[in-house]
Protein backbone atom coordinates (compact mmCIF):
# COMPACT_ATOMS: atom_id res chain seq x y z
CA UNK A 1 0.00 0.00 0.00
CA UNK A 2 2.83 2.41 0.77
CA UNK A 3 4.46 1.85 -2.62
CA UNK A 4 1.11 2.39 -4.35
CA UNK A 5 0.61 5.62 -2.42
CA UNK A 6 4.08 6.85 -3.42
CA UNK A 7 3.41 5.87 -7.02
CA UNK A 8 0.11 7.79 -7.09
CA UNK A 9 1.72 10.86 -5.53
CA UNK A 10 4.60 10.64 -8.00
CA UNK A 11 2.22 10.37 -10.95
CA UNK A 12 0.24 13.37 -9.71
CA UNK A 13 3.35 15.53 -9.26
CA UNK A 14 5.10 14.53 -12.49
CA UNK A 15 3.22 16.91 -14.84
CA UNK A 16 4.03 19.86 -12.60
CA UNK A 17 7.67 18.90 -12.42
CA UNK A 18 7.86 18.42 -16.18
CA UNK A 19 6.18 21.79 -16.81
CA UNK A 20 8.50 23.53 -14.35
CA UNK A 21 11.55 21.90 -15.96
CA UNK A 22 10.35 22.98 -19.43
CA UNK A 23 9.82 26.58 -18.25
CA UNK A 24 13.26 26.64 -16.70
CA UNK A 25 14.82 25.28 -19.91
CA UNK A 26 13.02 27.90 -22.00
CA UNK A 27 14.18 30.66 -19.66
CA UNK A 28 17.79 29.43 -19.86
CA UNK A 29 17.52 29.28 -23.66
CA UNK A 30 16.33 32.89 -23.76
CA UNK A 31 19.13 33.98 -21.44
CA UNK A 32 21.73 32.10 -23.48
CA UNK A 33 20.52 33.50 -26.82
CA UNK A 34 19.98 37.07 -25.68
CA UNK A 35 23.53 38.40 -26.31
CA UNK A 36 23.50 37.23 -29.93
CA UNK A 37 20.04 38.66 -30.53
CA UNK A 38 21.02 42.03 -29.05
CA UNK A 39 24.18 42.07 -31.18
CA UNK A 40 22.11 41.34 -34.29
CA UNK A 41 19.74 44.17 -33.45
CA UNK A 42 22.69 46.50 -32.79
CA UNK A 43 24.20 45.64 -36.18
CA UNK A 44 20.93 46.30 -37.93
CA UNK A 45 20.43 49.61 -36.14
CA UNK A 46 24.02 50.63 -36.86
CA UNK A 47 23.30 49.92 -40.53
CA UNK A 48 20.46 52.42 -40.47
CA UNK A 49 17.47 50.14 -39.97
CA UNK A 50 14.36 51.20 -38.13
CA UNK A 51 13.18 49.20 -35.12
CA UNK A 52 10.80 47.05 -37.15
CA UNK A 53 13.42 46.44 -39.84
CA UNK A 54 16.01 45.56 -37.19
CA UNK A 55 13.59 43.09 -35.60
CA UNK A 56 12.98 41.55 -39.02
CA UNK A 57 16.73 41.16 -39.56
CA UNK A 58 17.24 39.68 -36.11
CA UNK A 59 14.33 37.28 -36.59
CA UNK A 60 16.18 35.63 -39.41
CA UNK A 61 19.42 34.95 -37.55
CA UNK A 62 18.60 35.00 -33.83
CA UNK A 63 18.88 31.79 -31.77
CA UNK A 64 15.85 29.60 -31.34
CA UNK A 65 13.55 31.01 -28.70
CA UNK A 66 14.25 34.60 -29.73
CA UNK A 67 14.18 34.16 -33.50
CA UNK A 68 10.67 32.67 -33.69
CA UNK A 69 9.35 35.31 -31.27
CA UNK A 70 10.81 38.07 -33.43
CA UNK A 71 9.44 36.37 -36.55
CA UNK A 72 5.95 36.33 -35.03
CA UNK A 73 6.31 40.03 -34.24
CA UNK A 74 7.37 40.75 -37.83
CA UNK A 75 4.34 38.84 -39.15
CA UNK A 76 2.05 40.78 -36.81
CA UNK A 77 3.58 44.09 -37.95
CA UNK A 78 3.14 43.10 -41.59
CA UNK A 79 -0.52 42.31 -40.89
CA UNK A 80 -1.05 45.82 -39.55
CA UNK A 81 -0.53 45.49 -35.81
CA UNK A 82 1.34 48.45 -34.30
CA UNK A 83 5.03 47.79 -33.69
CA UNK A 84 4.70 48.58 -30.00
CA UNK A 85 2.00 45.94 -29.50
CA UNK A 86 3.99 43.35 -31.45
CA UNK A 87 7.07 44.03 -29.32
CA UNK A 88 5.05 43.81 -26.12
CA UNK A 89 3.85 40.40 -27.30
CA UNK A 90 7.50 39.38 -27.72
CA UNK A 91 8.17 40.40 -24.12
CA UNK A 92 5.14 38.45 -22.93
CA UNK A 93 6.20 35.38 -24.89
CA UNK A 94 9.87 35.38 -23.84
CA UNK A 95 9.38 36.48 -20.25
CA UNK A 96 11.37 38.63 -17.87
CA UNK A 97 14.86 38.16 -19.36
CA UNK A 98 13.78 39.90 -22.57
CA UNK A 99 12.03 42.86 -20.93
CA UNK A 100 15.05 45.26 -20.89
CA UNK A 101 15.64 44.62 -24.60
CA UNK A 102 11.99 45.14 -25.47
CA UNK A 103 11.87 48.26 -23.29
CA UNK A 104 14.80 49.75 -25.21
CA UNK A 105 13.15 48.91 -28.54
CA UNK A 106 9.84 50.39 -27.38
CA UNK A 107 11.52 53.58 -26.12
CA UNK A 108 13.18 54.02 -29.48
CA UNK A 109 9.97 53.32 -31.36
CA UNK A 110 7.72 55.53 -29.22
CA UNK A 111 9.98 58.41 -28.24
CA UNK A 112 12.85 58.30 -30.72
CA UNK A 113 15.45 57.49 -28.07
CA UNK A 114 18.83 56.56 -29.64
CA UNK A 115 18.99 52.78 -29.71
CA UNK A 116 22.63 51.95 -30.50
CA UNK A 117 24.05 52.87 -27.07
CA UNK A 118 21.26 51.07 -25.23
CA UNK A 119 21.79 47.92 -27.31
CA UNK A 120 25.53 48.00 -26.70
CA UNK A 121 24.96 48.26 -22.96
CA UNK A 122 22.35 45.47 -23.03
CA UNK A 123 24.65 43.21 -25.05
CA UNK A 124 27.50 43.78 -22.61
CA UNK A 125 25.25 43.03 -19.62
CA UNK A 126 23.79 39.94 -21.28
CA UNK A 127 27.25 38.56 -22.04
CA UNK A 128 28.40 39.19 -18.46
CA UNK A 129 25.26 37.52 -17.12
CA UNK A 130 25.79 34.49 -19.36
CA UNK A 131 29.40 34.27 -18.21
CA UNK A 132 28.36 34.48 -14.53
CA UNK A 133 25.82 31.70 -15.02
CA UNK A 134 28.42 29.53 -16.78
CA UNK A 135 30.86 30.06 -13.91
CA UNK A 136 28.12 29.21 -11.44
CA UNK A 137 27.37 25.97 -13.27
CA UNK A 138 31.09 25.16 -13.36
CA UNK A 139 31.34 25.65 -9.59
CA UNK A 140 28.49 23.16 -9.10
CA UNK A 141 30.27 20.37 -10.99
CA UNK A 142 32.50 19.17 -8.12
CA UNK A 143 29.49 18.94 -5.81
CA UNK A 144 27.52 16.98 -8.41
CA UNK A 145 30.48 14.65 -8.98
CA UNK A 146 30.80 13.93 -5.29
CA UNK A 147 27.97 11.39 -5.22
CA UNK A 148 29.26 9.21 -8.11
CA UNK A 149 32.73 9.41 -6.59
CA UNK A 150 31.57 8.23 -3.18
CA UNK A 151 29.12 5.61 -4.46
CA UNK A 152 31.11 4.15 -7.38
CA UNK A 153 34.79 5.00 -7.43
CA UNK A 154 35.69 4.71 -3.75
CA UNK A 155 34.10 1.26 -3.26
CA UNK A 156 35.84 0.02 -6.41
CA UNK A 157 39.12 1.48 -5.15
CA UNK A 158 38.63 -0.31 -1.83
CA UNK A 159 37.85 -3.60 -3.56
CA UNK A 160 40.90 -3.36 -5.79
CA UNK A 161 43.41 -2.26 -3.14
CA UNK A 162 42.32 -3.22 0.35
CA UNK A 163 40.63 -6.57 -0.35
CA UNK A 164 43.66 -8.12 -2.11
CA UNK A 165 45.87 -7.05 0.81
CA UNK A 166 43.46 -8.63 3.30
CA UNK A 167 43.16 -11.83 1.26
CA UNK A 168 46.95 -12.01 0.89
CA UNK A 169 47.50 -11.57 4.62
CA UNK A 170 44.87 -14.16 5.72
CA UNK A 171 47.24 -17.17 5.43
CA UNK A 172 49.81 -15.43 7.62
CA UNK A 173 47.37 -14.81 10.46
CA UNK A 174 47.83 -17.04 13.51
CA UNK A 175 44.98 -19.22 14.01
Amino acid sequence: PMVALLLVVGLRLRPRLVARRRQRAERWAVLDGLPEAVDLLALAVAGGSTVSMAVASAARWAPDPLGPAFADAVRAIELGQPTTEALEAVADRLGDPSRPLVAALLASERYGVPLADALDRLAREARLDRRRRAEERARRVPVLLLFPLVLCVLPAFGLLTVVPLLVGSLPELPG
